[in-house]
């Protein structure tokens, strides 16, 4: 496994003398029995929004051009990841993966190259409504879209950015092109706990399914603290005092939304506690940042490099090689509830979610 030096700390092999030999297995599979199904693909670093537990108000440093994965390169990778490691579903991140003209490109030579793979991105949806369709049309599946009010006045604070209307614009497009179930992922934050409720609401009448996030410890100011971070106890605790919620559970032990039915249903509300009710054991994702390099662990800030590898003409058996390599090394959980707990370098916008 190659550790790829780009700026931030790279951490030494701790497990160098522990970690017992990858057994001949072709799938992306941990020395903790979980096997990676979900490829997370960021594509650019760029986003058109300033969210405060994600970005920094000036933007992330750009990544030079030659160290961006082109539009072949992303369409290789991918196919490596599904005809040799098992890859079931891909979904498209940044930064903003909007920021990127190639975007439907990108899409389109995945659909050919493995045709059939669900492709989804996540978005902030600003600028959505005038491409909705042309994804539509390239393969893109579904859309999963970032809000955390529907208040313009909380949306800009929030977001930095006063475009409430075009992220509104860019949901509705999306359901128009059939990009759907269209899914809206809200951050939990003390400054829209109070709107959680009319934020479900709105959802409710729109057809959408909400899922609530706990806020990880990844934005680029390093401010978060656990004691200030809204927990999913709070939150449902909110929700109550409107709806009356009724746990169904996970749809299956891999996805890390836990779901409740609204006021019987059939719609449901689904929190993602990655903090307080972590689902680390039953991981199956993988991530590729923007730069090519593999990382198997959003709070790992070690990355094994497949971009050097391919622009240096490594076969498709040798990249699965190197993939499989560092996701043998992954970790048991994040350890946030650790006393010696150290966020990442990398906030979420530079990995990917």
């Amino acid at each position: 496994m190659t550790a790829v030096d780009m700026g931030i700390p790279v951490m030494p092999d701790v497990f160098a003398e522990r970690v017992p030999a990858r057994p001949d297995n072709q799938e992306l599979i941990d020395r903790f029995g979980r096997t990676a199904r979900d490829l997370r693909v960021s594509i650019t670093e760029k986003c058109s929004l300033r969210c405060t537990y994600c970005m920094p108000e000036d933007g992330l440093p750009a990544i030079p051009h030659e160290r961006l994965l082109t539009a072949d390169e992303i369409i290789r990778l991918v196919t490596v990841a599904v005809q040799h490691l098992g890859i079931r579903e891909v979904r498209f991140t940044g930064g903003e993966p909007l920021m990127r003209r190639d975007l439907e490109q990108i899409v389109a030579g995945c659909i050919r190259a493995v045709p059939g793979i669900p492709l989804a991105i996540t978005t902030n949806a600003v600028g959505l409504a005038h491409r909705a369709h042309a994804l539509a049309d390239a393969g893109l599946s579904r859309v999963n879209i970032s809000l955390d009010s529907v208040d313009r006045a909380v949306f800009t604070r929030l977001t930095r950015r006063d475009r409430l209307e075009s992220v509104l614009e860019g949901i509705r497009a999306a359901k128009a092109a059939g990009l759907g179930p269209v899914k809206v992922n809200a951050v939990l934050m003390p400054q829209t706990v109070d709107g959680a409720a009319e934020l479900l609401a709105w959802c409710l009448d729109e057809g959408i399914e909400l899922r609530f996030i706990e806020q990880m410890p990844l934005d680029a100011d390093h401010m978060w603290a656990r004691a200030k971070m809204v927990a999913a106890q709070t939150l449902l605790d909110a929700l109550a005092a409107r709806f009356t919620l009724t746990e169904i559970g996970r749809e299956d032990a891999s996805s890390p939304a836990e779901r409740w039915e609204v006021d019987g249903g059939p719609a449901t509300v689904g929190i993602i506690g990655s903090v307080t009710r972590s689902f680390c054991s039953d991981c199956d994702r993988t991530r590729l940042t923007a730069e090519g390099t593999v990382r198997a662990c959003l709070f790992s800030d070690r990355e094994t490099d497949l971009r050097v590898a391919l622009r240096s003409g490594a076969s498709d058996d040798e990249l699965a090689e190197l993939w499989r390599g560092a996701m043998w090394n992954k970790w048991a959980g994040h350890g946030i509830a650790a006393v010696n707990f150290t966020p990442p370098e990398r906030s979420m916008g530079a990995i990917g979610g």
